[in-house]
């Protein structure tokens, strides 16, 4: 039997190209030939093709094309066209939000965040777009619809970051840049603008949900390699009739943990954990700013962020309503 020990899918199947199911409607025609390919064969499966675009994937496919087009030619003429200098700057090169003192203003001047709110629109209208093609081709296919909804709960963060979270608070600066290190250094700032986002619960959930997906998925993932020479990756049909499969893996959980989650639950788990992750980053993002000013000195108030010796020179009281901390010496 093949040894599961590595990153490549260790048996290849080529059977009959699959066309796919037939379509209620003629004019939903998929596109493009289908053909094996043994390298993605290694990751996945080995047949490409064919595909279905509809209305919604060929809006997605524009719009994405045009946002792409802005940032891209807006990072190559801010190092003066320089093809070399492109490339090797690209994770630093940024297409920034308008300035605070344009607000809310739709037409500002394009070099001054015009063109990101121009990039951030076809961008948005993009990635919506492609939701319905998701939804649609789920509905189609007589699915459920949790791929759609969960990728849902990650587009819940992008709009509080570029759209919702700006819109409360008056100026479309508020919101992060188009650029790696320009976005990585905007999350700092912003942490540190607020009072350290450490102290926020919902970011303490975010990760909490993060990380907890992170081990089940590996956890989840190693039983069923695990068991793969048992048949284990027949899953749907050791929910409904369990197999030497699920009876092993029930018993290692069992023996090394005290309990295990069955093999229709452990999906359960980990949509909803990896949901949680956006979904309460999110609210956590948008509700800083807005409703928090400073996530320490809330975390004083209520005891989650310790309380520091007054140093002097320093002011001798916080903002009204926050608790003085103790001096040194203090009991």
């Amino acid at each position: 039997m093949a040894q599961f020990h590595s990153l490549f899918t260790a048996i290849e199947l080529e059977g009959p190209l699959e066309p796919g199911l037939p379509l209620r409607w003629s004019r939903h025609r998929r596109i493009g030939g289908a053909f094996h390919s043994r390298l993605l064969g290694r990751i996945g499966e080995s047949q490409v093709g064919p595909t279905y675009l509809g209305w919604p994937g060929i809006i997605s496919l524009i719009c994405g094309f045009i946002a792409i087009e802005i940032i891209g030619l807006n990072m190559w003429a801010s190092v003066n066209w320089n093809i070399l200098r492109f490339i090797k700057m690209l994770p630093f090169l940024a297409v920034e939000p308008p300035p605070a003192r344009y607000g809310l203003w739709p037409f500002p001047p394009l070099r001054e965040g015009g063109w990101w709110l121009m990039a951030g629109f076809f961008l948005t209208v993009s990635i919506l777009a492609w939701w319905v093609r998701m939804y649609n081709r789920a509905r189609a296919l007589k699915m459920g619809t949790q791929i759609p909804w969960a990728f849902a709960s990650a587009i819940w963060l992008y709009l509080v970051l570029g759209f919702f979270r700006p819109l409360a608070m008056g100026s479309w600066s508020e919101a992060p840049p188009f650029g790696v290190v320009a976005h990585l250094n905007w999350t700092a700032t912003f942490s540190v603008r607020y009072g350290n986002l450490y102290y926020d619960p919902f970011h303490m959930l975010s990760i909490v949900f993060l990380y907890g997906s992170t081990m089940l998925f590996c956890m989840h993932a190693g039983t069923i390699l695990a068991l793969a020479r048992f048949g284990g990756e027949r899953e749907t049909h050791e929910i409904a009739d369990r197999g030497t499969a699920m009876e092993r893996g029930a018993i290692f959980w069992r023996w090394t943990m005290g309990f295990n989650a069955n093999f229709e639950s452990i999906h359960r788990w980990v949509w909803w954990f990896a949901v949680l992750c956006t979904l309460t980053g999110g609210i956590g993002i948008l509700i800083t700013g807005t409703l928090v000013d400073n996530w320490f000195l809330w975390g004083v108030r209520h005891g989650i962020a310790p309380h520091y010796p007054q140093v002097p020179g320093l002011p001798s009281s916080l903002p009204h309503g926050y608790a003085q901390p103790p001096s040194i010496g203090a009991p």
